[in-house]
């Protein structure tokens, strides 16, 4: 790991709009992470994915705090966490590791993991690897594997990434993948932890960290992981949107079949790719039932 990291100014995260949470910061070896964590109660673990934070997450934490603690963490590279310079400096193992040692120095017990996109890699490997931690599993519009890319799209996706480079707008990406319109105050929240050219290598590692090949250093875990999911017999809610090009609703029903403590797939109608951003207050209202049983 590079000694050398970009820290996004706090100023960049001033009166985003519905963002009116305090912060919270854990040293991992030198590298500042940020997290979120709010109101009282059993654990729920919100983790984000490609190219968001845990601003992804605000519409929703607001349904849980009545009932539930909602911890949700920026991976390093993102949100308010401390960002590598090098593209080299990310990997799978980088990102699992740190969540899971977010896991362990909180102490979550029994918690409940909500994955989405990237999250579903790092959440779902937590879930099989420290199943003392994780009592359930929320699966928001990703998926897990190697050796062939997750569709067409996401393909294009990827090719975008490496042309643009640095002048990626993460913002934009999010506003393109929405069904409805995204606010420009919106879009500019998402922009705000990469102000720079150097605050960016994450967003621009994570399509590479994709194994599309299964010659990929990420394939031989993330097929492990896949596996060991077919084991996984705790609840499972599994809840897509209806209108996602990469990790559509025949996807959702794969990934409900595939786990045994899941029932059948939801789907949300009127959303994209990132549901939470689009229909946070209902996704958030439907994980709370959930943890009740409902």
């Amino acid at each position: 790991m590079s000694a050398a990291a970009y820290r996004t100014p706090d100023e960049r995260f001033e009166s985003l709009p519905g963002y009116g949470f305090a912060p919270h910061y854990l040293d991992q070896d030198g590298l500042r992470m940020h997290y979120l964590d709010e109101g009282d109660g059993p654990a729920v673990l919100l983790l984000h994915g490609e190219p968001t934070w845990s601003y992804l997450y605000r519409k929703i934490i607001p349904e849980l705090t009545s009932s539930a603690r909602a911890i949700a963490p920026d991976y390093f590279g993102f949100g308010r966490s401390d960002k590598p310079l090098r593209l080299e400096d990310y990997s799978y193992d980088f990102h699992f590791g740190s969540i899971a040692r977010l896991a362990d120095e909180l102490d979550l017990r029994d918690a409940t993991v909500v994955v989405q996109d990237w999250g579903g890699p790092v959440g779902l490997r937590l879930a099989v690897e420290r199943p003392e931690r994780v009592a359930r599993l929320v699966i928001l519009n990703t998926g897990i594997g190697a050796g062939r890319a997750p569709s067409e799209e996401w393909l294009r996706f990827r090719e975008f990434v490496r042309r643009v480079g640095t002048d990626l707008v993460p913002g934009q990406l999010v506003r393109i993948t929405c069904v409805n319109e995204l606010p420009d105050e919106v879009v500019e929240a998402y922009n705000a932890p990469f102000p720079t050219p150097e605050s960016k290598a994450g967003v621009l590692a994570f399509p590479e960290l994709v194994p599309t090949e299964l010659e990929h250093p990420s394939a031989p875990k993330m097929l492990e992981v896949r596996a060991a999911l077919e084991q996984w017999d705790r609840p499972t809610l599994v809840l897509f949107s209806d209108s996602d090009p990469v990790f559509t609703t025949v996807a959702a029903e794969h990934m409900a079949s595939r786990i045994p403590g899941a029932g059948p797939a939801e789907i949300v109608a009127g959303a994209g790719h990132f549901l939470q951003e689009e229909k946070g207050e209902e996704i958030g209202e439907r994980i709370a039932r959930f943890l009740t049983g409902r």
